[in-house]
Formats: C-alpha cells, sequence, structure tokens
C-alpha cells in the first residue's frame, strides 16, 4: 500500500513538473512522512492558481500575473542609453571609509 501511495504522488509531481516552478515542488517523502508540509503547500497552492488557465476552473489565491508587453521606439531605447542613474557607483550616502579593523576608537 505505501509503495502505491507513493507512486501516485509521484504521478501528482510529473503533472505539477510541466506546470509549476521547480522552486514550488515537493518531494515525495516531503508529503508521504510529512517531513515539510510547507512545501506540500506552496505546490498545491501554486498548481491552483494555475488551475484557471489549465482547466478554465475559477483558481485558488491571488490571480497569476501576466507579462507586460513593452514596444519601445528606436529614440526612446538611445535617450535611455544616455541616462548614468544614481545606482552607478554613487558615493552620496553612507560609506565604510575610515573604518579600522583590530583597533580602538580614538576620542
Amino acid at each position: 500500500m505505501a509503495f502505491k501511495q507513493m507512486e501516485n504522488i509521484a504521478f501528482f509531481l510529473a503533472f505539477a513538473e510541466k506546470h509549476v516552478a521547480k522552486s514550488e515542488l515537493f518531494q515525495t517523502v516531503d508529503l508521504y512522512e510529512a517531513q515539510d508540509p510547507n512545501a506540500v503547500l506552496i505546490c498545491l497552492s501554486s498548481l491552483a492558481r494555475k488551475s484557471e488557465k489549465l482547466f478554465g476552473k475559477p483558481g485558488l489565491g491571488p490571480k497569476e500575473a501576466e507579462g507586460e508587453k513593452r514596444a519601445w521606439t528606436e529614440e526612446q531605447l538611445k535617450a535611455g542609453q544616455n541616462v548614468i542613474g544614481l545606482q552607478m557607483g554613487s558615493n552620496k550616502g553612507a560609506t565604510a571609509s575610515g573604518i579600522n579593523f583590530g583597533l580602538s576608537r580614538h576620542m
């Protein structure tokens, strides 16, 4: 009986593998031996979100986001190349300069 149950879990995982991200899957022992019920819940929730697209049935939880297609003109792409963001080497915030590791503070 145990092998049949584990085989059924493996069949479920084979189906889920096609529709769910690999990071959201669980291993057979996670469910059979109750080692990681949180991983099982994540997989079930993820598959339930996909059910609307797969089967036309209402999903569970929030609707999965769809990618937004963006079309940029050549002029917009060239304008974006001239912008230098503050993320590129900005030193306006706090820095670690002047730290002496291993020495006491001189006051």
